[in-house]
């Protein structure tokens, strides 16, 4: 049994890589005609969306490592393309979040507006980073990856902190709500503390997703449910809808300086969208804390890289 699990996951894990590997040679190399590389960019995030899914992370953070550690894309249109990935799946899955009543209107707003501010100058600074010499931002990238392993790897989401009363700014937004349960039936009431530390964390969070072009829900989580004492289920949720607004102004910088190209950013969207319709099929049927630790294995290996590339190695 723990064999054909072993063998699962290795396979699981050549799939994954083998755009990667294949894709290590030079574009002179592999003599590609105009349509190849978006041709296979296509297939590379239809993968990424199937296994973001299953691991619980947004695409982006796995597209920007990925695409400019192995395609012969600038970092800019990389970084630029990873914004509107993220900003497609958060604006896909916002209705029914909103309608199911488990992302907060009330909790998104402030978080996303002090995020989006900072998305703003990440992505100004961004730019201008890469102008001076792109190794800055692809050495960056690289240690900002790896310290997104080790978040994944040491923080653990809690499902229902214990948050007796808010703060004065929590009772000054009126930041609470309530949502049903569906495995339990129970209507849940939640409210939230430490705003203050929270939206401070939100600061940093809107600076990387400007900077690298990284949705960021990896970190709006774990500041939500772990910071700031919302239940996991609101805080995954309310994330995903307050990506919409995050990613959406530091998409707008890099599309008026031109970093965003159709034939990138399109096929990208497509697959991306397409893989994490599927994912959230084989969900399910999958232990996401195998596909989870594969996706830190995946991360890792891009994050090294990265750094490789920024010191010319």
């Amino acid at each position: 049994m723990k064999q054909n699990s072993l063998f699962k996951f290795i396979l699981s894990l050549t799939i994954f890589l083998l755009p990667s590997i294949l894709l290590a040679g030079t574009p002179a190399e592999l003599n590609l005609p105009w349509w190849g590389w978006p041709t296979i960019l296509f297939f590379t995030t239809f993968l990424i969306g199937v296994f973001g899914v299953m691991a619980g992370i947004g695409g982006g953070v796995l597209f920007v490592p990925l695409a400019t550690s192995f395609f012969p894309f600038h970092i800019d249109f990389v970084r630029g393309t990873g914004l509107f990935i993220a900003l497609g799946s958060s604006l896909a899955a916002a209705p029914h979040l909103l309608e199911k009543n488990l992302a907060s209107l009330k909790l998104a707003m402030p978080s996303a507006l002090v995020a989006s501010t900072f998305a703003i100058i990440g992505a100004f600074l961004g730019l201008w980073l890469s102008a001076l010499n792109p190794a800055y931002i692809q050495g960056s990238l690289g240690v900002t990856i790896i310290g997104i392993v080790f978040i994944m790897l040491f923080a653990k989401n809690s499902e229902n902190p214990s948050v007796t009363h808010g703060n004065y700014l929590t009772q000054l937004l009126q930041i609470n709500g309530i949502y049903t349960e569906e495995t339990t039936g129970k209507e849940v009431r939640w409210t939230v503390h430490n705003t203050t530390k929270g939206m401070l964390g939100f600061v940093i969070v809107g600076l990387l997703a400007g900077i690298f072009g990284l949705g960021a829900g990896w970190a709006n989580v774990a500041i939500l449910n772990l910071v700031m004492g919302a239940p996991v289920k609101v805080a995954v949720a309310t994330s995903s809808f307050a990506l919409s607004i995050t990613d959406s102004t530091a998409a707008w910088i890099y599309m008026n300086k031109g970093a965003v190209l159709p034939i990138l950013t399109v096929p990208s969207m497509v697959g991306i969208m397409l893989g994490a319709k599927i994912g959230s099929k084989l969900l399910p049927k999958v232990k996401p804390s195998v596909i989870r630790n594969m996706v830190i294995g995946v991360l890792l290996f891009a994050g090294i890289r990265s750094l490789m590339k920024a010191f010319g190695i």
